[in-house]
């Protein structure tokens, strides 16, 4: 299985363009749910938050594949042209989503560095979107793992 992310923040987007794209809880569950429904991704975790919105998932196919499907999925979910969101969108694959999500969740991707409310953000979705079934076994394993336990956690290993 692979592992793509598809996403925007304070560093890609300006504020308006990130307002735009921006999920409440009910957007982000019928975003999970279309996705799967329109076989774009086989698992979903929607994270939004004021200075970031990022769908990770495990596609049916390639992760590289299925990454322009997912960028044109969140223009029409927004109701944007495409190009709005262009150049502001990353793409992240495999180990590097994965990496990428831990530097989110230890608040080094962040307007502050070290921004802790991140990491309750973070924990917020995977519980949501682990609730709403939207992930399965890989979304699981990276948001359980190990190193996510510690990343996600309040406590520093002794």
């Amino acid at each position: 299985m692979e592992i793509v992310l598809v996403g925007l923040n304070h560093r890609t987007a300006p504020v308006e363009v990130r307002e735009r794209v921006s999920f409440t809880a009910d957007q982000a569950r019928r975003a999970a749910s279309e996705l799967r429904s329109r076989g774009i991704l086989e698992e979903t975790l929607v994270l939004s938050t004021c200075n970031r919105s990022e769908v990770y998932g495990v596609p049916p196919e390639t992760s590289h594949g299925s990454a322009p499907g997912l960028s044109l999925f969140l223009s029409e979910f927004h109701e944007l042209r495409p190009d709005v969101l262009g150049d502001s969108l990353y793409h992240r694959y495999d180990r590097q989503a994965v990496g990428h999500l831990f530097r989110v969740a230890g608040g080094l991707d962040s307007m502050l560095l070290g921004e802790a409310e991140i990491l309750g953000q973070v924990r917020e979705a995977y519980k949501f979107a682990h609730e709403q079934g939207a992930t399965g076994p890989v979304l699981n394993r990276m948001f359980g793992s190990p190193y996510a336990a510690l990343a996600l956690s309040n406590t520093l290993p002794q």
